[in-house]
């Protein structure tokens, strides 16, 4: 069993390739950048050696999209071997994935579905996590899903689930605060009592987004700036956690980078001072 990841307490963006010639021709204040893996893993994907310059700058997470870590019909083989051709080249701060699931046969869904939380469920998620760190000679980080629905056949909550993967196997977790506000507003769950299960030592990382409302579904869109709620439960996540690697994730709808960097700030602000909600937020 691989131990977590040594803690990282600095603050970070998305790298995305509208901002590639910010970070390389000028320098940014940010402490880490986070990379989606699959963009850099395939022929004709972007550019690695834009990476690797952006690498002797700043240190690199990577985050995976389709490693379906829950599929029932195990790990593709090969995408292991391209990630761990990645990690050898760019060296990481943290490698991570979903605990979701996006693969059955030869489909992808090209999304991060929710797994029901069972005792079965479990023991596929941990059997290949297990897999996994051993091909990538590294722990993980896994990162908490967004829901929109509840399964009928659960035997356990969300966090009891987190914390028993997180011993079983030795992986960290990556505590996306939008991701769980996103749940507990569709699920009627309480995120006080959701963060407050979670195995606290073993967060080494956070992420915030925004999301969009659509009918009664909160959806995790990555496309909106971070809303007054999920700075609260970021608020929240600080004081318990103390410092953790935290960064901004924005997917679609990518503003400048100056207000990404002001957004980061935000959350610099917090940590800083938990007790005082910057006006900003």
């Amino acid at each position: 069993m691989f131990a977590p990841p040594p803690t990282f307490a600095g603050f970070g963006l998305g790298l995305r390739k509208e901002h590639y010639r910010d970070f390389l021709d000028t320098p940014v204040p940010v402490d880490f950048v986070e990379v989606i893996s699959e963009n850099f893993m395939v022929d004709g994907g972007q550019p690695r050696h834009i990476l690797r310059q952006v690498r002797e700058r700043h240190p690199v997470a990577l985050h995976g999209v389709s490693m379906s870590i829950g599929s029932a019909d195990g790990l593709d083989q090969g995408y292991l071997r391209r990630l761990r051709a990645l990690v050898d080249d760019i060296e990481p701060l943290f490698v991570s994935d979903h605990v979701s699931w996006s693969r059955i046969g030869s489909f992808n869904s090209h999304d991060l579905l929710p797994l029901p939380y069972t005792v079965e469920a479990l023991n596929i998620v941990c059997r290949h996590i297990d897999m996994a760190q051993e091909a990538l000679g590294r722990a993980m980080l896994l990162e908490n899903p967004s829901v929109y629905l509840r399964y009928d056949q659960q035997d356990m909550g969300e966090w009891e689930f987190l914390s028993d993967m997180t011993r079983r196997t030795g992986c960290g977790l990556l505590l996306d605060v939008n991701n769980l506000y996103v749940t507990s507003q569709n699920l009627g769950l309480d995120a006080g009592t959701f963060m407050r299960g979670l195995p606290a030592d073993r967060v080494r990382q956070i992420h915030l987004a925004g999301h969009t409302r659509v009918n009664e579904l909160l959806i995790d869109t990555h496309d909106n700036p971070v809303c007054g709620a999920v700075w609260e439960l970021y608020q929240n996540a600080v004081s318990m956690l103390g410092p953790v690697a935290t960064m901004i994730e924005r997917d679609d709808d990518i503003p400048s980078l100056v207000t990404l960097l002001s957004e980061l700030d935000i959350a610099r602000d917090i940590a800083r001072d938990p007790r005082q909600m910057p006006e900003a937020a």
